[in-house]
């Protein structure tokens, strides 16, 4: 499961998102989107790479961006 999700057709291709991401994982696409703008995009190879930090998320003024925490296990009886 990706650990995060660009709905490309909200994305206004600001690019608060790839300054926001400390590892530089989110780019803008070359193609253009319905609304004809460059929207961010992220790789499966770079969405593994990501921590679920959602730095991108907060940035986005277009909430275009959802970010998923993998299970981390705690919380259980011992």
């Amino acid at each position: 499961m990706p650990r995060i999700v660009i709905d490309e057709a909200r994305c206004k291709g600001c690019a608060l998102c790839t300054i926001a991401c400390p590892r530089h994982l989110i780019s803008l696409s070359d193609k253009i989107n319905k609304q004809g703008f460059l929207p961010a995009v992220i790789s499966a190879e770079e969405s593994e790479r990501c921590t679920s930090c959602a730095l991108c998320a907060q940035m986005c003024p277009d909430v275009a961006i959802t970010v998923w925490r993998p299970k981390t296990g705690k919380g259980g009886a011992a």
